[in-house]
């Protein structure tokens, strides 16, 4: 049975059984959620949230196939009183190897500056149709992360060209292979995310909810399919994640409640269940509150 209620803010399965009291038909009572065993139990709940990610893993996949734009090794411009301005580098230049390392993309680029640990790199560098040399040191230099948080790197001191880029395609079991991974990336960074929120890097009016996700939507569907496809994989990995958090009344909190009944041999107290489902349902409340705060202050201010 399938249900849309008026305010589709979210949604949820009820499950056969579900109820440690509820009454099932006779006929029906080996499909009931409650005469299966912990295992069963803890697989039908993780469905879903894999199922989000697998649908997440789907998209990218899909994107790979369609192709992606690579931004290419050129040098958009040099900064100042850094190793690439005294070495010579100039604006136009293409980084074809670094220190025997064959480069096909900026992000090469970055790996291996980054890796070097200020060892001497020597770039070979196609300018006017001629290859040439260069030997730099890099330096170590401050810079602030995604989450705003201060780290050092090494740097030469050039950044991209991004209008060189070119798009490239993957075959299909390639495409699942870098469709899995990009779905990894998205898990640890949501993760990540998460326990930056609780550290309190990332400050509490960043969280948005159903408005700004659906401005968010909007924007990306107009900038393109592809973009809008990237966004909603984006969200899947999200809703998988976060349902599994060990919270009360998430996937992962009935995880935990299942395990923990496993463990002990027996069922926990119905009464206790409740007592901490109402702490988990207070707490996303309490998070909702927040994400629908935030949405329509941004509301406002915009």
């Amino acid at each position: 049975e399938y249900m849309l209620s008026l305010i589709p803010f979210g949604g949820y399965v009820k499950l056969l059984g579900e109820e440690k009291d509820e009454e099932v038909e006779i006929e029906l009572k080996k499909y009931s959620y409650n005469s299966k065993t912990p295992l069963q139990r803890i697989i039908i709940i993780f469905g879903g949230p894999l199922f989000n990610l697998l649908f997440a893993a789907f998209i990218f996949s899909f994107l790979f196939m369609k192709g992606v734009p690579v931004l290419q090794p050129y040098i958009g411009g040099i900064q100042k009183g850094l190793p690439a301005e005294v070495a010579g580098l100039k604006k136009g230049d293409k980084i074809i190897k670094i220190s025997g390392y064959d480069i096909k993309s900026w992000d090469d680029v970055s790996k291996v500056i980054s890796s070097s640990n200020g060892t001497q790199l020597t770039l070979s560098i196609l300018r006017n149709n001629k290859i040439i040399t260069v030997k730099i040191t890099p330096r170590k230099k401050e810079y602030k992360n995604i989450f705003g948080e201060k780290k050092e790197r090494y740097f030469i001191g050039i950044y991209a060209d991004t209008t060189k880029y070119k798009t490239v395609y993957y075959n299909p079991v390639y495409s699942f292979w870098l469709g899995i991974k990009e779905t990894y990336k998205w898990i640890k960074l949501t993760v990540l995310s998460i326990v930056k929120i609780i550290e309190r890097v990332i400050p509490l009016n960043t969280i948005g909810g159903p408005i700004l996700i659906g401005q968010i939507a909007g924007e990306q569907a107009k900038a393109g399919a592809q973009n809008f496809l990237f966004f909603l994989a984006m969200i899947s990995v999200n809703l998988g994640v976060l349902n599994l958090l060990p919270i009360p009344i998430l996937d992962g909190g009935h995880i935990v409640i299942i395990t923990l009944e496993a463990i002990k041999g027996k069922e926990i107290d119905t009464k206790k269940i409740e007592f901490f489902q109402k702490i988990g349902l207070t707490f996303i409340l309490i998070l909702m509150f927040f994400a629908f705060y935030n949405d329509i202050l941004r509301l406002i201010k915009k």
